[in-house]
């Protein structure tokens, strides 16, 4: 006998969201933060950007906060709250047309009388149907209508307020309306005495023998039971709040009608004003305005009332608008139920990426207490940075720039874990015992990319690089402002990671010029200024090639206008457009100071501005530089090439 082999067909997930989708890409995730960091919002800004977008193909608290009021708006649209009067009046009609029927057939004074009864009736169906709560019905049909009547009113009003009564309640027995009426009674005493302030423990547990039933919520406490109790009693009055005055009366004068037995809806009265004590934080005083086609009964319209409430909860908690809000404030069963599993799970994510950032310390407080990215961030951001550089140059040339720290010198005896690209040697002995060590920690894998660690070489030569950066209005007019920031992370990360003998100073200038560090030029705003102070950026420059005698020096220039301001000798900036002789003789004899110091210039210029590439090729034929007119997109490639080329 053969043994068929069991069929396997492969395809996507449907059956809810799939549950082995991938997380948040923390490393993109950074990425877009740090992106909007450089275009000048804060951290915290933007780490609420990237929550509200979303990212990954999975939503964002904006989409998810669009599709809560798209559902509101529809619930409201298609609904309106007069059901169960509407139905009411039909049945109400139903029985005096059986009536009439019946007494048009008789011939006699008493069928005129009653037909006269009739006739004499309220024109408000609330009164019409008090008057006949006592009238002798000679139709047995007209009989069963009216009994109807006030068995779904009864109906009605239990399920307002206690899930699934409408329909345990169908051909109720007056037995069934006493057993309520006494659980009513029993309820209000206990919340009665709750409310005095008596420990309510052993009447609680003898209250849900006898009426548990009557509460598949299953509370363990009086609190429990009354946050259960309460938001639907005040979903029922928001349900009425909404309704018209009119409406509102009619609705009243009906319930006293319930079950023909005035003492549930004063039950159910003492009901609703004792929650109303005991919860007054819930909303009782809303409304909603309903303006749909189809007619919903009070218990229906009560749970929309409360679904609003719900989803109204719900649209705050994504808004996160509220001091303190955290993502995990977020109800994620109620976005569920709502929204669907997708939605949940996407919640859910967007709580776990945010938790994540914090918990990797990506995030840290500046002394004025203001959130910042972190060095680790930074360095993240770095590494983002040069990936994109690397792959540039690499689809540039069609090679990869192989060239690593010190590789064609002696070894220094120190290590370091390895990087993406790192060609230098493992070290053997210290890359097992990491691995040892993990595996002592429970991870079962034997050898992991996180425990390699490679032999660092000395470098045979070391350089002091200036990167001068310009930050006038212009750069941040005309959408360099990114473009330059990047490059500094790039050329930062390079040097930090794989020339970490060499010196990198970065410096900007606008009016002014001045030293900064990394997180600093990163968080930039952009700030209208007009001048672009070369002079004083090579100032700072040649300051820094100064404190590094023994190192190549190398001047790296970013820019995309020409001088427009010098530093005169008292240090104010003097700012002349069209550019001054003053600025020029100022700039030019910063330049023959720091070809003195035989430092290697490059000049990048951005734009098309013709005069800027005037100057700037008489000032690189005159220090023996070079003038890169990169791209925006090209810039940091053209910029980390250089520094490579100038280094070899």
């Amino acid at each position: 006998m053969t043994r068929r082999r069991p069929g396997y067909q492969y395809g996507p997930y449907v059956d809810g969201p799939d549950p082995l989708a991938p997380p948040f890409d923390l490393r993109a995730a950074m990425d877009e933060i740090g992106r909007d960091v450089m275009e000048g919002s804060s951290p915290r800004t933007a780490l609420q950007e990237l929550l509200r977008r979303g990212a990954d193909n999975r939503r964002g608290l904006d989409e998810l906060t669009r599709e809560i009021w798209q559902r509101r708006s529809r619930l409201q649209r298609e609904n309106r709250l007069d059901g169960t009067l509407q139905e009411v009046r039909e049945l109400l009609q139903r029985a005096l047309d059986a009536e009439r029927d019946s007494l048009g057939r008789q011939d006699s004074d008493d069928a005129r009388f009653r037909e006269m009864q009739l006739d004499a009736l309220p024109s408000d169906t609330g009164g019409a149907v008090r008057e006949l709560a006592e009238y002798d019905w000679q139709s047995p049909d007209a009989r069963e209508a009216y009994e109807e009547i006030r068995d779904l009113l009864g109906r009605e009003m239990l399920d307002q307020r206690f899930q699934g009564m409408k329909q345990a309640m169908e051909n109720a027995t007056p037995q069934d309306v006493e057993r309520i009426r006494e659980m009513l009674d029993a309820l209000n005493d206990l919340l009665a005495n709750h409310a005095a302030g008596q420990d309510t423990t052993e009447q609680f547990r003898q209250f849900m023998e006898q009426h548990g039933d009557f509460f598949p919520e299953d509370p363990q406490t009086t609190e429990e039971l009354i946050d259960t109790l309460a938001q639907r009693a005040a979903a029922a009055q928001r349900m009425l709040n909404s309704m018209t005055a009119e409406q509102r009366a009619e609705l009243m004068e009906l319930s006293q009608q319930a079950f023909g037995d005035p003492r549930l809806a004063q039950a159910m009265a003492q009901l609703d004003a004792q929650l109303q004590g005991l919860r007054p934080g819930e909303d009782w005083d809303g409304q909603g305005r309903f303006r749909g086609d189809n007619p919903m009964g009070m218990g229906e319209a009560t749970r929309a009332m409360e679904e609003l409430g719900q989803l109204d909860a719900l649209a705050e908690q994504l808004s996160q608008s509220y001091p303190g809000a955290r993502l995990e404030d977020i109800d994620l069963e109620s976005l569920g139920r709502h929204l669907g599993d997708e939605a949940r799970v996407d919640a859910r994510a967007l709580a776990d990426l945010e938790r994540e950032l914090q918990r990797q310390g990506l995030f840290e407080r500046a002394a004025d207490g203001s959130l910042q990215l972190s060095p680790k961030a930074l360095r993240r951001l770095g590494e983002s940075a040069l990936r994109e550089v690397v792959d540039r140059i690499g689809a540039r040339r069609g090679e990869r720039d192989t060239h690593r720290s010190g590789a064609a010198g002696e070894a220094t005896g120190a290590t370091r874990p390895w990087a993406f690209g790192d060609t230098e040697a493992w070290n053997v002995p210290r890359t097992l015992l990491n691995a040892q060590l993990r595996r002592a920690g429970g991870d079962p894998r034997s050898l992991d990319v996180t425990d390699v660690e490679i032999v660092e070489t000395e470098q045979k030569t070391r350089a002091c690089v200036a990167l001068c950066v310009d930050t006038s209005w212009s750069m941040v007019q005309d959408g360099r402002w990114v473009p330059m920031k990047r490059t500094a992370l790039a050329l930062h990360q390079l040097i930090s990671t794989r020339f970490r003998g060499d010196d990198l100073k970065l410096i900007t200038f606008g009016r002014h010029a001045r030293s900064v560090e990394l997180g600093e030029l990163v968080g930039l705003d952009g700030a209208y200024e007009q001048g672009t102070n070369l002079h004083h950026a090579l100032l700072l420059a040649g300051q820094h090639l100064r404190r590094n005698p023994d190192a190549q020096p190398v001047v790296l220039v970013v820019t995309d206008g020409e001088p427009t301001a010098h530093l005169e000798p008292g240090g104010h900036a003097a700012f002349d457009y069209p550019t001054s002789p003053e600025t020029l003789r100022a700039t030019i004899a910063e330049v023959d100071r720091l070809t003195g110091l035989r430092a290697a210039f490059t000049f990048f210029v951005l734009g098309d501005d013709p005069r800027l590439a005037a100057f700037l090729d008489g000032v690189a034929k005159r220090c023996g530089g070079r003038v890169v007119a990169p791209t925006l997109d090209g810039l940091g490639a053209e910029v980390v090439a250089d520094y490579l080329r100038t280094r070899r």
